[in-house]
């Protein structure tokens, strides 16, 4: 096995415990006080090690002896991106089955199981990566790690644990239906990505998940759980050594290579457009945005500043003031940058009474093409970047928020060395930059529009649904 490390400034935990103490807090009734006592303490410093397990596996890791526990986050890349034809659903199904029996113990011995060990573990999807969380007490990593490898490597997909999951999926996706936010970000991306697979429905549909079969379980597993496809970061009370151990343990047994579909790259589609989908609620939800650069794009981290000033930044950004502020429109209006593996979008939303609908989408628009024309000021520029680069070590304050960043790092192909050098690369824009960018990224003649509700203007121009 090999290390490497980078050493970077973070904050570490200063508390150390005695022996008597650690083997008290491997009781699984006091999980509860120790995870609040251990991750949302401030840390001092960190090194970011990368390991390679004896079988090639390899992980980040940051040590961290001061507390008996560890957390661990992980991806396969893939995600609902890899859904069959017709069986869109089928990777939120299998996050929701894998704890529901596994190699020698069926749904509830497993369950009873983690709740013995004190360990927390769960499986999440996007549209380009399947996800797994793993946090164990020390003295129970061992077979905390066991029941994770047989959870990846033998999960049960019985019949009788799958129907009842998927009755819950279909409860989720009535209730879904009826959430106006919800319905305005899935009929947003159905405009803008049609039947590419950003377009459908990462859940599924009523008919996509009654066809979903255990057999098509398994199928995702074995073309999606590989090695080759595989990013690993851990973080707390576990060696280098030893992490490798564990990660030939866990992944050891899983397939080479991945069998995953090609997923064309794709932009959202142009021209502009509204749509309604007439929903009976009181006020009116509005999800608008347009195509934007791509995470190793030079100008990303240039946008990533623009939309902390536009409308990323809370009752510090430009929409918050015009819409909220000064007219009292909206409770909250917001923007973000969305980069994902095949795409990237700046999408943004507001929450409006049925009666100002049209009079806050026009402001929004009206904003974005004033800071388009016009760039942002100095202050406004100079105050989110200071917010970007003083805040930016909150990330990092607990042992959940290291792996998970770290993870993201990962798999946008970035080097530990990042952390280190992310505030020097912001504090390095200037403000030409952001005029010369906010012009290639604020293009609203591009911008569509999802409405979920009943907006009175007969002045909404758009589709109706």
């Amino acid at each position: 096995m090999t290390t490497r490390k980078t050493a970077i400034t973070a904050r570490a935990p200063d508390t150390s415990l005695s022996a008597s103490e650690r083997l008290l807090y491997a009781l699984p009734l006091l999980l509860a006080a120790l995870i609040l006592f251990v991750f949302n303490r401030p840390a001092e410093a960190m090194q970011i090690q990368t390991v390679k397990s004896p079988g090639g596996i390899e992980a980040w890791l940051v040590e961290d002896h001061s507390n008996p526990m560890m957390a661990m986050r992980f991806s396969f890349d893939g995600g609902s991106a890899q859904d069959p034809a017709g069986k869109d659903g089928v990777a939120n199904f299998v996050s929701a089955m894998l704890d529901e029996g596994a190699g020698e113990l069926d749904a509830a011995a497993f369950q009873e199981r983690l709740e013995d060990l004190a360990v927390r573990l769960s499986f999440s999807d996007s549209q380009d990566a399947f996800y797994g969380n793993f946090e164990t007490l020390t003295v129970n990593r061992d077979a905390a790690a066991g029941l994770l490898a047989a959870a990846l490597n033998k999960p049960h997909f019985d019949k009788d644990a799958a129907e009842r999951i998927r009755q819950q999926i279909l409860a989720s996706l009535v209730y879904a239906a009826k959430d106006p936010d919800r319905v305005a970000s899935d009929e947003w991306n159905a405009l803008a990505f049609g039947d590419h697979p950003y377009g459908r429905r990462a859940s599924g549909t009523e008919q996509s998940v009654s066809s979903i079969t255990p057999e098509d379980l398994d199928a995702y597993r074995k073309k999606v759980f590989a090695k080759s496809n595989l990013r690993v970061v851990a973080v707390g009370d576990i060696s280098a050594a030893e992490l490798g151990t564990l990660l030939d343990k866990v992944f050891g047994s899983l397939p080479e290579k991945a069998d995953l579909a090609t997923v064309e790259k794709i932009a959202p589609a142009t021209g502009g457009k509204t749509k309604v989908i007439e929903m009976d609620v009181p006020q009116s939800v509005a999800v608008f945005g347009f195509g934007a650069m791509p995470r190793k794009d030079p100008d990303f981290l240039t946008a990533f500043v623009l939309n902390q000033l536009i409308g990323g930044g809370g009752f510090a950004s430009r929409l918050m003031e015009e819409v909220r502020e000064k007219r009292g429109l909206a409770y909250s209006v917001y923007s973000y940058l969305q980069p994902m593996r095949n795409a990237s979008i700046f999408s943004g939303g507001v929450a409006t009474r049925n009666d100002a609908v049209k009079t806050s989408i026009d402001l929004i628009r009206q904003e974005l093409e004033k800071v388009a024309n016009e760039g942002p000021n100095e202050t406004e520029f100079a105050n989110a970047k200071s917010y970007l680069t003083g805040s930016y070590a909150l990330r990092f304050d607990t042992n959940v928020k290291i792996a998970t960043q770290l993870l993201g790092l990962m798999e946008e192909g970035y080097g530990p060395d990042y952390v280190e050098k992310r505030n020097a690369m912001i504090e390095a824009i200037t403000l030409d930059d952001a005029r010369r960018v906010a012009k290639r990224l604020l293009d609203t003649d591009n911008m569509i529009v999802t409405i979920v509700g009943k907006p009175q203007e007969a002045a909404v121009a758009g589709d109706k649904g």
